[in-house]
């Protein structure tokens, strides 16, 4: 179910959530080499704690704002919107990339100041070099694709448990760390810790992240078409509506026509309906974002949407 809520409730959420992954991201970070001297096995930890946090914040937020938690996502459901799906309109989307980077910081300095650092220590972590700006690029556009991909063929149920996979994944398969999240990275730039980034590194990975999140949407439109062509499951029947549910992610009826919803969380950056006869938006029913189309029975991140304003969805 997606819950109606006004544009400051839904940034409000974005902005604790966001707020909330930083504080797994970097307090994981923070703990796991305080407890071993190999960078592998603090790496194992921190990958896992970022992937578990992730899922469950998504879960939990995805009904209310479609929990983007990342500027990538909130784009790629403006986007859609302008492309004629259902997603963020300009305004909502400035709001919620601000109450994203705000969160962030926030959550930054939450995590350094739970362990006893001093808040509002810059990073002096340089990560440089075209090799992990590549990283980046290919962590963002696998972000955007694996949310765009489930939103489309209905399977927008699965995008909590896959997002938070991928994330764990990528953050071992990408020579990056697998960031992919602007927000995130800004507010990484204020802990000088494992997870930390010199500031200096920032406008680097966020172009990297931004050409990654356009990667991931071109390759999605051409993997899956636009989220009113998407593919329909073979052998089903487009005149009778029979086409996968993108809100249960099961094979029955969607019910009467829908307007897919906007790229999101990417059905990103998540929210596409994935049937041509209108099954349900993947992501939560945000009405606008990615969560952003209206959503079927459970909301992801892919729907950039924003909740109950009919909308449409992302680490």
């Amino acid at each position: 179910m997606t819950i109606d809520a006004s544009l400051p409730r839904r940034a409000t959420v974005e902005l604790i959530g966001t707020a909330g992954l930083l504080v797994v991201v970097i307090g994981s970070g923070i703990q796991a080499a305080s407890l071993s001297r190999d960078t592998g096995v603090a790496l194992v930890a921190n990958s896992l704690a970022s992937a578990i946090g992730l899922g469950l914040i998504i879960t939990l937020f995805g009904p209310l704002s479609g929990a983007h938690l990342n500027p990538v996502v909130t784009l790629t459901s403006w986007w859609a919107r302008r492309t004629g799906g259902q997603g963020l309109d300009g305004r909502d989307a400035l709001v919620y990339t601000v109450a994203q980077t705000v969160g962030a910081i926030g959550g930054a300095l939450l995590a350094e100041a739970m362990f006893g650092r001093l808040p509002g220590t810059f990073a002096t972590r340089i990560r440089g070099g075209g090799h992990l700006l590549i990283g980046e690029i290919v962590a963002t556009a696998g972000l955007v694709l694996v949310i765009q991909g489930l939103g489309r063929i209905g399977r927008a149920k699965l995008i909590p448990a896959a997002v938070a996979a991928y994330i764990a994944a990528a953050i071992w398969f990408t020579s990056s760390g697998s960031f992919a999240n602007p927000a995130g990275t800004v507010g990484r730039a204020f802990s000088d810790s494992f997870t930390g980034i010199a500031p200096q590194s920032l406008p680097g990975f966020v172009a990297a992240q931004l050409l990654g999140g356009i990667l991931g949407l071109a390759l999605a439109g051409m993997l899956y078409g636009t989220d009113r062509t998407a593919l329909r499951p073979a052998g089903s029947d487009t005149a009778s509506g029979g086409g996968q549910d993108a809100g249960s992610g099961i094979g029955s009826d969607a019910g009467p026509d829908a307007v897919p919803d906007a790229v999101t969380d990417i059905a990103p950056g998540v929210g596409l309906d994935g049937t041509p006869d209108g099954g349900r938006s993947a992501g939560p029913d945000a009405r606008s974002g990615i969560g952003g189309g209206e959503i079927g029975p459970e909301p992801t991140m892919a729907d950039i949407a924003r909740p109950n304003t009919q909308l449409g969805i992302t680490a």
